[in-house]
């Protein structure tokens, strides 16, 4: 089977390039949470350098006992010897579907490996559109239409996929939606998927977070990892927390990590059971990182509402995801790729399409990443991290000040082209 690189991966090699040739970019494409390494994690991995062996497959005690104690005080009942770990929630996840099987429901628009791994399993994702305003959950009632067309059409349907606050839309889904999206499940036997990796990121720490392990918890899974919420993607540690009703699913994800990566890196395992066990310089990293995104995504939200864009208002992670439909005859463009590559090519912006998270290729609609503004160098990471007005920083203001130059040229300079041709 052939398989193209990551959409959101290939961007940023796209960007790359166009760096390497000396060319200005603004990057906000990749998914990067852009902030430097907490110390005192970086020192609990130093000590743990010397763990070269192999390990339980399915982590560590220590992780996975720090996991559970993450999730109790989030509210929920959490069995050290029911969450597996793994490196990254991303390779969990396609473990997940590995040992689940059968088709895999995802929202329309989603995050793009959602429907990619589900292809790499020889299945086609059945996409189901989210309610207008809420991402990451779809639709209840499209939801029971949709599985109940493919099981009579002789397909099997064994599983959903949600995400927590989510990407791509930076929205997050109502609890009154996530319950019906519950009932439904169960209703149709689906196993629900809860990728939360966003969770620590919601903007608003008082909203009433819908996990749809509230409504059902005996068929939901939930997976998350410190790539977000602690910038950690590149160490690559993830857990998943399974119910006691689907411990025969966790023997089947413990056997089929067993031959994937057999164990997770020990080292890492080792300063991700601090993390989880969320000393005080943990709690407040993250919340200083939540701040900095809260207030870069809807800076940059403002910049695409001044220009006519539609752009849900972001309640997480540091996405947003404009619609520019009402500009359409003034973009001349027919596709959010051709949109998306008109912005790489003229003016060197880095966006992803709509169409690679599962959206009508005619829908013009992008994906915005706001986390690699911050600055060039850690000094100015961190100065952004702790600054009390962010955005009036001289690398934010101009990376701001240079998305409206370009969104204003972007409208301004297709009506010119569009009043020439008439």
């Amino acid at each position: 089977m052939s398989v193209a690189i990551s959409a959101t991966l290939a961007a940023n090699e796209a960007l790359d390039h166009r760096r390497r040739m000396g060319l200005p970019v603004l990057p906000l494409a990749f998914g990067e949470a852009g902030l430097p390494v907490l110390p005192s994690l970086e020192r609990q991995l130093g000590t743990a350098a010397g763990r070269g062996a192999y390990g339980p497959v399915a982590g560590s005690t220590d992780l996975r006992t720090a996991a559970a104690g993450y999730w109790h005080r989030r509210g929920l009942p959490a069995d050290p010897g029911l969450i597996v770990a793994g490196p990254g929630s991303k390779p969990l996840l396609y473990g997940l579907l590995l040992a689940i099987g059968g088709g895999v429901v995802v929202p329309r628009p989603s995050w793009v490996s959602y429907a990619a791994q589900t292809r790499l399993m020889g299945a086609e994702p059945i996409f189901v559109a989210t309610p207008p305003g809420e991402g990451g959950v779809p639709d209840p009632d499209a939801l029971r239409a949709a599985v109940t067309l493919e099981r009579a059409a002789g397909r099997a349907v064994s599983c959903l996929v949600v995400t927590l606050p989510d990407n791509p839309t930076g929205t997050l889904a109502r609890p009154e939606t996530v319950r019906r999206m519950c009932e439904a499940a169960r209703e149709l036997d689906l196993i629900i998927i809860a990728d939360q990796i966003y969770r620590d990121l919601v903007f608003d720490q008082n909203t009433d977070f819908p996990c749809p392990a509230r409504y059902a918890p005996e068929r939901t899974v939930i997976t998350t990892a410190l790539s977000k919420n602690l910038a950690l993607g590149g160490w690559r540690i993830g857990v998943a927390l399974l119910p006691e009703a689907l411990s025969g699913l966790r023997d089947r994800l413990v056997g089929v990590a067993s031959e994937i990566w057999s164990s997770t890196s020990g080292p890492t395992q080792q300063a991700a059971a601090y993390a989880f066990a969320e000393p005080p310089e943990v709690v407040e990293r993250v919340a200083a990182s939540r701040r900095l995104h809260e207030t870069i995504a809807r800076a940059m939200a403002e910049r695409f509402t001044a220009v006519g864009a539609r752009v849900p208002r972001p309640q997480g992670g540091f996405y947003l995801y404009p619609d520019f439909e009402d500009l359409r005859e003034r973009l001349g463009v027919d596709t959010s790729a051709e949109l998306s590559a008109l912005l790489l090519d003229r003016y060197g912006v880095g966006v992803l399409p709509g169409s690679a998270f599962g959206d009508a290729p005619g829908a013009l609609r992008l994906r915005v990443a706001i986390s690699l503004l911050y600055g060039e160098t850690d000094e100015q990471r961190l100065t952004a991290l702790t600054s009390p007005d962010p955005v009036g920083l001289p690398w934010i203001a101009a990376a701001l000040d240079r998305a409206t130059e370009v969104l204003t040229d972007l409208t301004s300079s297709c009506e010119e082209r569009i009043a020439v041709t008439a």
